[in-house]
């Protein structure tokens, strides 16, 4: 993070009152503040269940302590000529509220003491909204952990005794631009960018957002998916493509295909600990040709299109194109308002290039001495251009929480997901935010 001086203006010239750190934007960030409003946030949710109610002075003390340590989040947005950039905030921690409203809507600046985050509760759940200019998922997960920890702590000043009061050590403060220190010059476009099926319908009323958890049991998940040859992450994005291709194609032949955005998180591949985004979408690719499909056969077309992308080599080619654009110099030299114009004709296409994402945040661990406090997790994504229903997983210990959130009144995919998950033997406990009963 690099550092600016605020200077003003007095009679004998400028001054410096303070030095003021900036930063900026990773590669996929730049994107972000280019599409976002109020119809497309760009806004996840993480969310920790407590085993008890949430004090919420409590925890706005925890988030007022934590912030100032984590300078990935105690920024606000601002506009240059050739690109957006961080700046330090150094405002007061926006207010915890108590959730009163839809999940992920459109995080107004001006009105959030300009964070780009949120924090709000309910009953024993904490809930951390984000917005993806930020960080990636796992910057995410980085950050509600440590606010859990510190709330935890206050709550229970015996816990504080016995732990200490210091950052976890395995919470990262890292911000390295991971796309910039390993990207290889030059690849081709490794995108596909044919428009796929799209799933359409009546939408709900506008503010509206459609949220659905099925809670199922991992131990049963593997046994399904062992029976299969497959992940977990295979199977999930699989039955997730045939109860698109069964209920909203209704299992005939298409002129397009299915295709399932599936983000990978980088980290593991290059040995980052970086809280900026560092992740790339593949796409699962079905395209129903013939005039029927068992899931079984749909499942062998998922895993071979998912194992065949999902290694360093083809990884390293989809950021780096990305990232040769970003550093082309006649690109740099192109003032914003033109770059947007460009960037949002660039998303529209690859946006429409798949039919839903389904992003898997893995399974969460907490340290030992804060397990007898934690309940569980669950996560999901706003909706986007063209895609109005969008999966997100999340477990921990024994608990997978697959988590569908949609604009959609029609809800045959998520039951058609559930249905054929029960049929593989794994028991399903559903719960909605109750939108679709209004």
């Amino acid at each position: 993070m690099k550092n600016k001086a605020e200077k003003k203006h007095t009679a004998g010239g400028y001054f410096s009152e303070r030095d003021i750190k900036w930063d900026k934007l990773d590669n996929t960030a730049n994107l972000f503040p280019v599409i976002a409003g109020e119809d497309m946030t760009n806004v996840y949710r993480i969310s920790v269940t407590l085993k008890e109610e949430i004090n919420p002075q409590k925890l706005q003390e925890a988030l007022d302590i934590i912030l100032p340590k984590f300078g990935g989040f105690n920024v606000r947005l601002r506009q240059g000529v050739f690109w957006y950039y961080f700046e330090e905030n150094g405002k007061r921690a926006p207010k915890v509220r108590k959730e009163d409203d839809y999940p992920c809507r459109f995080i107004v600046q001006n009105k959030n003491r300009s964070y780009m985050f949120r924090v709000t509760y309910y009953d024993n759940r904490i809930n951390l909204e984000v917005f993806h200019v930020l960080t990636d998922g796992m910057g995410g997960i980085n950050f509600i952990k440590e606010l859990t920890y510190q709330y935890l702590r206050l709550a229970h000043p015996e816990l504080k005794a016995r732990v200490g009061d210091s950052l976890s050590s395995e919470t990262s403060l890292n911000r390295e631009d991971s796309f910039l220190k390993n990207y290889k010059k030059s690849h081709a476009k490794g995108y596909k960018s044919e428009r796929a099926h799209l799933i359409k319908g009546e939408k709900l009323k506008k503010g509206e957002f459609g949220v659905m958890h099925g809670f199922m049991s991992v131990s049963q998940l593997k046994e399904a998916a062992h029976r299969y040859g497959v992940s977990i992450n295979e199977f999930l994005v699989a039955a997730t493509a045939y109860s698109i291709y069964m209920e909203d194609m209704h299992g005939v032949p298409g002129k397009r295909p299915i295709r399932v955005a599936v983000p990978v998180n980088l980290r593991p591949y290059f040995n980052s600990v970086t809280t900026k985004n560092f992740f790339v979408m593949v796409s699962a690719e079905f395209a129903p040709e013939k005039e029927s499909y068992t899931f079984p056969e749909v499942l062998e077309i998922v895993k071979a299109s998912l194992r065949g992308q999902i290694n360093k080599e083809h990884l390293e080619e989809l950021f780096s194109y990305n990232v040769s654009n970003e550093k082309h110099l006649i690109a740099r030299a192109v003032p914003l308002v033109l770059k947007n114009i460009a960037m949002r004709y660039v998303y529209t296409i690859s946006a429409l290039a798949n039919t839903i994402t389904v992003s898997n945040i893995g399974n969460l661990s907490v340290k030992e001495e804060y397990e007898p406090y934690i309940e569980g997790f669950q996560a999901f994504i706003s909706v986007s251009k063209g895609q109005y229903l969008k999966g997100t997983i999340c477990s921990y210990k024994d608990t997978l929480v697959y988590t569908f959130s949609s604009v959609l009144r029609d809800v045959s995919v998520q039951r058609g997901f559930f249905r054929l998950l029960q049929q593989e033997g794994i028991d399903i406990v559903i719960e909605s935010n109750g939108v679709y009963y209004g």
